[in-house]
């Protein structure tokens, strides 16, 4: 049987793909064109790029943007809803917020048009209680309505099914022998969380996906299996695990932000195996830049994400801050007569000018072009060369003629507003929750991040940047070391002054038992089971909770009081004790551990004796407004005892690291570059 395991990522640009040989130790990658049509053709075309025997492939696990793009792009599957009567606009009523927060108009399209959300008769009060019998034959009546409406994927979603899914799950049951394929779920089932609008449209999101992931997962299940797989695929989910292709549509809206959250998994594997406390996790790909943190080796989850407005997500995810600045954002100047970069961008067709693909918009990449970091030579994936003089000439009719700037001085601006840009981004995930970016490492990684790792780091006064071994393919590496995991909130609402503790026990013993029940239907080999236990937590009368680490099922009434105590104070730093505590929700997340692969294999064990050896060549390059000779090195070539001064350019197959100039860099024992600033 095979041993070898692939991860596979697909981004907006590339899709990318490590095989590792946990046996040998053997690596091989490959980085191709994404395939936006069909995603499945890119990740075959990276198997075949590297010659893997799917035979000898013991796992393959697989981060997507299938889903995040579908909603994006709102290339969904017709969705019906029904609900309480009364209730069928709560999706598109919401919050009461805006598209735009200022001006005078906005528009928003809300998931499941009007048409396609029903009422019947039912009602639950916010105990449980029924108060409105279900109408099973109303409710019969409904589906058939919207069969013949064309819909594809029904959602169930009832008032107060948290606290009582009786109601749901008889209408799950009927509609399930009415309903002509799998894709009918229940609210609850989804999220048993109060607030009936971000458990709708948790819902609602799952719906409209479920059957876009399905179709997906079995073209490349087929495609997988007629080159010999033997084994179910695992997908990447948003909370950093993994689950089997063979139940990951059930709980589609799991993997949205999959892509992120897998290279933010292998940051917290890397920082764990180099010894590194805190890192901010920096990830600039070909269409978009995720940042993140992460702490003592675990990354920052949030059970809250606005994909985009009118679209709240409410299941555990990494937390992730994504901004459109990749390699292919394209500049230009705005209305206003402002340099703009991004959102926009070229993506990987026709993709940045110097590509080859027809692309006649300025972008980052082409700007690192002109300035001399990226080798024309060595460029991935261009189909007809460019001369720089082409893209120069481009750059000035595009941009430099409205300020009377060269080509030069016109992508030193890219530069600086897509750096301050990203540095914005970062700020987000840090100084606006309170971290000092100061205490954090950057670890920079994606096909650019190390392009502009060293400059955003000054900028924020962060002192090292950390760069792995495979930076263009981490976030394929996340998907390798990604362990099972399945996440359970139920809510409870209840002032602790009021609550049966034997409630707590039941719900997080059940969840575990549940998360269990699913580790055992994923079909994979895990070494070690772990729980993972957090409740969240309020004052009565404020809306904003606090999320609470617990030991487990047996916690204690004033473990609860004195954990929410502790995390009010190192938040807030006030003590409130005349105001009574809330328990709002329990969480629980069951991983299972898979087998640990060793991320020293990475460094490989092809090092020159000295630095002059690992010398490839010399240019000049720009940094700011000045030009400089600078040394050009083989990232495989340099020395266990590294001690290099910038300015350099460092050059890898995945990626082209900068070396500011003054930059100190050393090496560690993985094999990650640790740039001082």
């Amino acid at each position: 049987m095979g041993q070898k395991v692939i991860g596979v990522d697909v981004g907006g640009t590339f899709t990318d793909l490590i095989m590792a040989d946990p046996g040998t130790g053997d690596i091989a990658i490959a980085k191709v064109p994404t395939t936006l049509d069909n995603q499945a053709f890119g990740v075959l075309s990276a198997i075949s790029t590297v010659g893997a025997d799917l035979q000898d492939v013991a796992a393959i696990n697989h981060g997507t943007t299938t889903t995040t793009n579908a909603l994006l792009e709102r290339k969904i599957s017709k969705v019906g809803l029904i609900t309480t009567s009364g209730f069928r606009d709560v999706m598109e009523l919401g919050r009461r917020t805006r598209p735009q927060p200022y001006g005078l108009k906005g528009e928003f399209q809300p998931l499941i048009s009007r048409d396609c959300r029903l009422e019947v008769p039912e009602r639950m009060d916010a105990d449980g209680n029924v108060v409105t019998p279900l109408d099973e034959s109303i409710l019969v009546d409904r589906i058939k309505q919207l069969l013949a409406a064309g819909v594809e994927s029904l959602v169930i979603h009832f008032l107060h099914s948290y606290k009582n899914p009786s109601h749901e799950l008889k209408a799950l049951e009927i509609a399930k022998d009415l309903w002509p394929n799998d894709f009918v779920c229940a609210g609850h089932m989804i999220l048993s969380e109060y607030r009936e609008y971000e458990r709708g449209t948790t819902a609602a999101i799952n719906g409209a996906i479920r059957p876009v992931l399905d179709r997906y997962i079995a073209r490349l299940q087929t495609g997988l299996k007629s080159e010999g797989f033997a084994h179910d695929l695992l997908v990447m989910q948003g909370n950093g695990g993994s689950v089997s292709s063979a139940i990951v549509a059930e709980t589609a809206v799991n993997t949205v932000m999959s892509g992120p959250a897998s290279g933010v998994m292998a940051a917290a594997a890397t920082s764990r195996a180099a010894n590194i406390d805190k890192v901010i996790t920096y990830d600039m790909g070909g269409t978009s830049t995720d940042v993140g943190v992460v702490q003592g080796g675990v990354p920052q989850v949030t059970a809250e994400l606005d994909l985009e407005y009118g679209m709240p997500i409410h299941v555990p995810m990494v937390d992730v801050h994504t901004i459109g600045a990749g390699g292919g954002s394209i500049a230009f100047v705005n209305d206003a007569g402002m340099l703009q970069v991004g959102p926009m961008s070229a993506g990987a067709t026709p993709g940045p000018i110097c590509y080859g693909r027809g692309g006649e918009k300025p972008t980052i990449t082409d700007a690192n072009l002109i300035l001399g970091r990226l080798d024309p030579e060595k460029l991935l994936s261009v189909d007809n060369p460019v001369s720089i003089d082409d893209v120069k000439q481009i750059f000035v009719k595009e941009i430099g003629h409205h300020f009377g700037m060269t080509a030069e001085q016109v992508a030193d601006a890219i530069l600086t507003v897509a750096n301050n840009k990203m540095a914005g981004a970062i700020r987000m995930v840090s100084l606006a929750k309170g971290y000092d970016p100061r205490d954090f490492s950057l670890f920079a990684f994606g096909g650019a991040g190390p392009l502009h790792a060293s400059a955003l780091a000054k900028e924020l006064a962060i002192p090292k940047v950390v760069v792995p071994m495979k930076p263009g393919i981490t976030n394929a590496l996340g998907c390798v070391v990604s362990d099972l995991r399945h996440d359970f909130v139920k809510t409870v609402n209840t002032p602790l002054a009021d609550l049966d503790i034997s409630v707590v026990k039941e719900a997080l013993e059940q969840q575990a038992q549940d998360g269990l029940d699913l580790i055992a239907r994923d079909n994979v080999a895990t070494e070690e089971i772990v729980f993972l236990y957090s409740v969240d937590m309020q004052f009565q009368g404020q809306s904003h909770m606090l999320s609470v680490e617990i030991s487990g099922p047996d916690v204690s009434l004033e473990d609860l009081q004195k954990g929410f105590d502790d995390a009010y104070w190192a938040r807030f730093a006030v003590e409130l004790p005349e105001i009574r505590a809330v328990l709002v929700n329990l969480h629980t997340a069951v991983i299972g551990k898979r087998k640990s692969f060793s991320l020293e294999t990475l460094a490989g064990t092809d090092q020159a004796a000295s630095l002059e050896d690992a010398l490839r060549a010399t240019r000049s390059v720009q940094f700011g407004t000045e030009k400089q000779d600078t040394s050009i090195y083989f990232r495989d070539k340099l020395p266990m005892d590294l001690q290099l001064t910038g300015p350099a350019i460092i050059e890898q197959l995945d990626t082209t690291i900068v070396i500011e100039p003054g930059d100190k860099v050393t090496r560690d024992i993985i094999g990650n570059l640790i740039i001082e600033v």
